[in-house]
């Protein structure tokens, strides 16, 4: 696989650079164009510099969100350019449009060491479409505008989409240093973790994480489970869960992984229980062996932060994917708080698995360095534990 810096070394003066980014940054959902979290931004700024200062005339291409293969003002990148603009120093170009007149005439126009963002990659059918052919026309399009092709959007190379799969086929490529770092890692915690090991694992949905779960069971010292997908582990030990979030299907397979975990699987023994889901909710902490029919679990409860607090500051290696709790409503925040600060104290090394777990230390205000590494692809760390091929680095290792 060449690195950004075999590009660099290369030579890239007066080249036309194409950097494919992870821009898929949230908004504010009441203020329009108002980026809640510009972590993702600030992620590719090293490649973005590093090309900028040798040279090159710089074209970022990137997602947001999930538009219907068409222009759609509610997803436009246009806020991403002004705040890449800030946080460069420089002002950035937009282009309108991502392969159309606005984006051709941009490119023509670039000079050395500026920097353009083209609109919304999804705004074109041919980005994401199932069709090689569809995808491979698109791809030809946008790699027309360049001279090399730099991967450093780690949240996406588990897709295979044009911009990630098909146009480093046609193009010089590059793996940028996000991904280089982001595989490293991964590799790391996957392949040779020191032990102890420690998997924290929160979010919504035991399918979601089922397969992470087949794939790491054998290799931790413990998985601790948090987050809405306990509740189903608990109905799997025959408690009650109220009108928690409950996943009915997965019960016997919840039952069959606690059995195959012999005590590995360490689930909260206290849960936040509300009445709605709601910052304002009636609230109490209640036995998660005792959760009442008319409550819904929000969070895990200050003994469950103990317990998992206890099994992570033992442990050399931590990897930690998933809310405790709905860290966005305050009264619901303490869970996924401490089992993070704890993570943050161990005398070892930590990885933040991206996603909303990266959303939330930020959210909560913790100290981001005090983690070995925060991922920027919570779905693409997951898919890589799992032991899936990523099509986005397979394209750059061809």
């Amino acid at each position: 696989m060449k690195t950004l810096d075999d590009l660099l070394g290369e030579g890239v003066s007066g080249r036309r650079v194409l950097v494919r980014a992870d821009l898929n940054v949230p908004f504010d959902k009441k203020q329009a164009g108002v980026i809640t979290d510009d972590g993702r931004i600030q992620a590719v700024l090293p490649t973005l510099v590093a090309l900028r200062d040798a040279g090159a005339r710089v074209i970022v291409f990137s997602h947001l969100g999930r538009p219907k293969g068409a222009p759609d003002p509610a997803f436009t990148l246009d806020p991403v350019a002004t705040r890449m603009g800030e946080l460069l120093g420089t002002p950035v170009v937009f282009a309108s449009d991502t392969v159309g007149e606005s984006a051709s005439d941009a490119v023509a126009a670039l000079q050395d060491g500026q920097v353009l963002l083209l609109e919304n990659l999804r705004f074109n059918a041919g980005e994401t479409a199932k069709d090689d052919a569809a995808r491979a026309a698109f791809a030809a399009q946008l790699a027309a505008f360049g001279d090399a092709y730099v991967d450093d959007a780690f949240g996406a190379v588990h897709r295979k989409h044009a911009s990630v799969y098909d146009v480093p086929a046609l193009l010089p490529h590059y793996a940028g240093g996000l991904v280089l770092r982001e595989v490293e890692v991964l590799k790391r915690v996957s392949e040779s973790p020191e032990q102890p090991y420690v998997v924290v694992l929160g979010g919504s949905k035991v399918s979601d994480k089922l397969a992470v779960i087949q794939a790491l069971l054998p290799k931790v010292d413990k998985l601790l489970v948090g987050g809405g997908m306990c509740f189903t582990f608990l109905k799997a030990q025959g408690h009650e869960v109220g009108k928690s979030l409950l996943e009915e299907e997965m019960i016997a397979t919840c039952a069959s992984l606690l059995e195959q975990a012999q005590g590995r699987i360490v689930l909260p023994v206290d849960v936040v229980a509300a009445t709605s889901f709601a910052a304002d909710a009636e609230h109490d902490v209640v036995a998660a062996s005792d959760i009442p029919a008319d409550r819904l679990g929000l969070d895990i409860g200050p003994e469950s932060v103990a317990l998992f607090a206890d099994a992570i500051g033992s442990a050399k290696t931590v990897f930690w994917n998933g809310p405790m709790g709905v860290f966005e409503l305050a009264p619901f925040a303490a869970g996924t708080r401490g089992v993070a600060e704890a993570i943050t104290k161990i005398d070892g090394f930590s990885v933040v698995g991206g996603g909303d777990s990266a959303a939330a230390v930020r959210t909560l205000g913790l100290d981001e360095s005090a983690f070995g590494h925060i991922s920027t692809g919570g779905g693409a760390s997951l898919e890589y534990l799992e032991g899936k091929t990523l099509p986005g680095v397979a394209a750059l290792e061809n």
